[in-house]
């Protein structure tokens, strides 16, 4: 059985700035119940914003050596596998056994696509061949590869990574879910219900069988953005404010999929999805400050762990 791991999300404050503030906030971070840090993945998205997941991932794990980094998820299809295999081949050396690898196909934001050469509706498919590739370079075997989207010959890329990198496999749609059958080791969620969530645990196994693969131990995850203060109101107002900037849309549209309150109600949102099977929990916090969030999350983490000891 897997383990539980919860993480928070790399802020800006913990990549931008000052190097001791980052540091502390991070500290904080591996001095608490937390597991992980994630970050997420772009390269223009609506108004030009961006992070590069792997910089990041190189970032984070290069100021403590206490914890893991879920790069949640790397818009796989935006680059070319070759040099991506290189550069998890770097992390590996550097932080070995500490980076797991989340990929999607994106889509909020077609232009995104469009900018990169990425026609986005074909990026599923574009998705679906990356990933194949990316299985092979990360072998250490020659890799040969074409398809529409790339063309390589005998591609060698060595060291590879000691432990392998667990690939997760994020989005909603049907062709997500055979794509993280076929491909990976656990789907990551994002706005689903509860319902919706049991059912998809619940068909994983069959969906690998019929892809010819048998996944000993999935690490099926939910990643979510959650609002915390010591009221819900001004929780929501948080949560509401920080997901309306960033995807431009009202946030009636998440509210359902994006628990708000005390750690006490988060964690109570969160219960039924673990007990469904979602063991890696990546919870982006808003808050009233940046230490605040980070404890709620620390807090929501031990509330968790000590609901489910069974996957301590």
């Amino acid at each position: 059985m897997t383990q539980l791991m919860i993480g928070t999300v790399g802020s800006p404050a913990m990549l931008t700035g000052d190097l001791g503030t980052r540091k502390a906030l991070v500290r904080r971070v591996c001095d608490s119940a937390i597991d992980h840090i994630f970050i997420a993945d772009h390269i223009s998205f609506h108004t030009g914003m961006g992070m590069d997941g792997l910089v990041n991932a190189a970032t984070l794990t290069a100021m403590e050596s206490g914890y893991k980094v879920l790069i949640g998820v790397y818009l796989l299809a935006l680059r070319h596998p070759v040099p991506v295999a290189r550069q998890l081949s770097s992390l590996s050396q550097s932080a070995p056994g500490r980076i797991v690898l989340g990929v999607g196909v994106g889509g909020e934001d077609r232009h995104e696509m469009e900018i990169c050469g990425v026609d986005p509706a074909r990026r599923g498919v574009h998705t679906d061949h990356a990933l194949q590739a990316l299985r092979g370079l990360l072998s250490g075997q020659p890799t040969s590869y074409a398809c529409d989207f790339f063309d390589f010959d005998d591609a060698l890329i060595k060291p590879s990574p000691k432990p392998a990198i667990p690939i997760v496999v994020g989005g909603r749609a049907d062709a997500a879910l055979r794509r993280a059958a076929k491909y990976g080791d656990g789907w990551l969620g994002i706005w689903s219900s509860i319902d919706r969530y049991r059912q998809v645990v619940g068909q994983m196994d069959q969906l690998a069988t019929e892809q010819g693969r048998r996944v000993e131990s999935w690490q099926h995850g939910l990643q979510l953005w959650v609002g915390t203060a010591d009221t819900q109101a001004e929780a929501r107002s948080y949560v509401a404010r920080g997901m309306e900037e960033f995807y431009q849309v009202p946030f009636e549209k998440f509210e359902r999929y994006s628990p708000f309150g005390t750690p006490q109600d988060i964690a109570d949102y969160l219960t039924p999805y673990v007990a469904a099977g979602a063991h890696t929990l990546n919870l982006a916090p808003r808050g009233p400050d940046e230490s605040y969030a980070i404890d709620a999350v620390a807090e929501v983490a031990r509330l968790l762990k000590h609901r489910f000891p069974e996957l301590a």
